[in-house]
């Protein structure tokens, strides 16, 4: 039975859209959107379990890969390596710039508008172009030919803009009122920033990094000009080797081994909602902290 307070909200709310048609329109438009998302979303989950499941045996997480197993754990360890790698270089380097722009730079200041238009900008570019280039930096102008490096610092410079304007935004987000009182107590900018501010940005600035790590890993045109596709652990950061992105493209395009592609989408995607709630939760912890 519906509540006498949610009754008269509800009543409420009918008499404003019985006024105003268009906002009864636009609100059965938003909600019915939403819905579509989420069955889409529901779907799409569901349809790569079912695919994957059944196929997800133990030779498929073997050290070493083989035409046999096709094992995915040598394309996981470099997954990890290559998120790893890419976060160290672009996550300070992102963050940093951001607090330049928001906490530092003059409003109106030109060169703010030509990092904001270059982020933007950045951002648009099709990941097989990183690839290009960074094939023609890394592997032909250094001569590092195909590595995790060169991977790495084609990824980082993928999701630098992304991590940019997040964490601008997640700065952006914070009152005023908390530098004022900052400044009023005697801290200086610096302390401010980072014992006021990033505290209270840090659950912007980890979606951030979230959507960069979602990039990160589900990578494959870059990597495969700059990484190579070789199945194994490398030796080290100057050696080829495949995430799991690139390993799926591999055993779909050989076309033998279809069913383990869906069983490696599958680890994929725990992998992929395991960052996101545990981000989630450091996010919080942080905030009430």
């Amino acid at each position: 039975m519906m509540d006498p307070i949610n009754k008269q909200t509800f009543s409420q709310k009918m008499k404003a859209y019985k006024r105003s048609p268009l906002s009864l329109i636009l609100m059965l438009l938003v909600t019915v959107s939403a819905a579509v998302t989420v069955l889409i979303l529901l779907f799409l989950i569901a349809y790569i379990l079912i695919k994957g499941v059944p196929y997800l045996t133990p030779s498929l997480f073997a050290w070493e890969y083989n035409s046999e197993n096709v094992s995915l754990m040598p394309a996981l360890i470099n997954t990890v390596i290559m998120t790893f790698l890419s976060l160290l270089i672009a996550g300070p380097l992102g963050i940093f710039a951001a607090i330049y722009l928001v906490e530092y730079a003059k409003r109106g200041n030109k060169l703010v508008a030509v990092i904001r238009v270059t982020a933007e900008t950045l951002s648009g570019i099709p990941s097989i172009v990183y690839g290009l280039f960074g094939f023609l930096l890394f592997a032909v102008t250094f001569g590092w030919s195909y590595t995790i490096m060169g991977g790495a610092l084609t990824l980082a410079m993928m999701i630098l803009p992304l991590i940019i304007r997040t964490t601008e935004e997640a700065l952006k987000s914070v009152p005023d009122s908390y530098r004022e009182g900052s400044f009023g107590l005697g801290a200086g900018r610096l302390r401010t920033v980072f014992k006021i501010v990033l505290p209270s940005a840090v659950p912007g600035i980890l979606a951030g990094i979230i959507l960069a790590v979602g990039r990160i890993v589900g990578e494959t045109a870059a990597l495969m000009y700059t990484a190579g596709t070789v199945a194994g652990v490398p030796d080290n950061l100057m050696s080829s080797g495949r995430t799991l992105a690139v390993h799926m493209y591999v055993l779909t395009n050989e076309g033998l081994y279809t069913n383990q592609s869906y069983a490696t989408a599958v680890v994929l995607l725990v992998i992929v909602v395991g960052i996101n709630g545990v981000s989630g939760l450091i996010a919080k912890r942080i905030a009430k902290g």
